[in-house]
């Protein structure tokens, strides 16, 4: 037995996670309404790097190892299945990642050996082999060479391009929620700038500003904005090929040259304003990694908003205090990593089925305070 009752569910955000949460639902046999307050994809889904992979795997909790491990498998097939149905490619690259100079490495080895993963140490000189602009003064490396990037605009519209293919799914951008219908203490739809809604359930999915939506019903979501900014090189195709990260930054390669170096870790509110100084701390750390950037043009510099959360462990499942009310947010810097699984696990626990993985971890149950 379907453990919603009724068919129809409301999606508030379209960021990856929103999108992938009503294909997930809406395959599921559920009449879906995507709702953005403004175009799908535009707020950290799109100003994301795209790594496929915890910056550094072994330092988080095993509740997020958990959905990191199942996702990184899922990201080849749906980038293929994206192209297909859709004819826009997300690009999943798989260029691996190299670690340099790494403070826990002997950690990250035990890590890999305990859970399985590919981490190796090599040699710096064996780096230089493949990665030919790297910078002088690193003395140790790690590589994972599995992981991929995705180009986060072009897994938004392809996504959104599938989804406008499935007739149980309505996308509504430029209508913004600004508060829950609810009856005897069940949420029952949701009012926005467009009008009231009324559905079965509902689903947060609305990144950083998830906190400021469920306190309208008097709940505190430890959720906050952390700013992230990057910035945008464009070098020839065969410039880098693997992503490099040391101190704390890092530098993907894209498939036609462009280089992203990112990114910055900032408590700002809800501001996304690009700064000059965030500009000279990124360019200082492009060069020490690829010192031939010293003389590339920095071709776009933007700002993101992260969904930050305590030990960056999401919200997934429903809300006990308001029956009908779904979260999956709060996933920090690795919303894209952890997306599919989280989507996943969300239409799991809200169609009955057994779930992907243990879902105790994630549930909103006693992790949510009173205004």
């Amino acid at each position: 037995m379907p453990r919603c009752d009724g068919n129809r569910v409301t999606v508030i955000g379209g960021g990856v996670l929103g999108l992938l949460s009503a294909y997930q639902l809406a395959v599921g046999g559920l009449q879906v309404t995507l709702l953005d307050r403004q175009l799908v994809g535009q707020e950290s889904s799109w100003a994301g790097g795209g790594i496929v992979s915890p910056l550094y795997p072994w330092r988080y909790s095993a509740a997020v190892t958990a959905l990191a491990h199942w996702s990184q498998g899922f990201y080849p097939g749906l980038g293929e299945r994206l192209l297909a149905s859709t004819g826009v490619d997300p690009e999943v690259y798989v260029t691996g990642l190299y670690w340099l100079d790494l403070p826990d490495e002997a950690e990250a080895l035990a890590w890999a050996e305990r859970e399985g993963r590919e981490l190796l140490a090599v040699d710096v000189a064996q780096v230089r082999e493949n990665v030919s602009a790297l910078g002088d003064g690193f003395a140790r490396a790690l590589h994972m060479p599995g992981v991929a990037n995705v180009r986060n605009p072009r897994l938004v519209q392809a996504l959104r391009a599938e989804l406008e293919r499935l007739p149980n799914v309505r996308l509504v951008e430029h209508c913004a929620v600004q508060g829950f219908l609810h009856n005897d203490g069940r949420i029952s739809g949701v009012e926005t700038s467009q009008g009231s809604i009324e559905v079965d359930q509902v689903v947060l999915t609305a990144g950083a500003w998830s906190g400021e939506l469920l306190a309208k019903l008097g709940l505190a979501l430890p959720v906050e904005p952390v700013k992230g900014q990057m910035i945008l090189y464009k070098c020839a195709e065969d410039f880098l090929p693997s992503m490099v990260l040391a101190n704390g930054r890092y530098a993907i390669p894209r498939k036609d040259g462009h280089i992203l170096v990112g990114s910055t870790l900032e408590y700002a509110g809800f501001d996304k304003t690009p700064t000059d100084e965030a500009l000279a701390s990124l360019q200082a750390s492009a060069v020490a990694l690829l010192p031939a950037l010293a003389d590339a043009e920095v071709v776009g510099h933007w700002a993101g908003l992260r969904p930050g959360s305590p030990e960056g462990i999401p919200y997934i499942g429903e809300v006990p205090e308001y029956p009908g009310l779904w979260l999956n947010c709060g996933h920090f810097r690795n919303g894209l990593v952890l997306a599919p699984a989280s989507c996943q696990l969300l239409a799991d626990l809200l169609l009955g089925r057994e779930p992907i993985v243990d879902p105790a971890p994630y549930a909103p149950a006693g992790r949510l305070g009173v205004l």
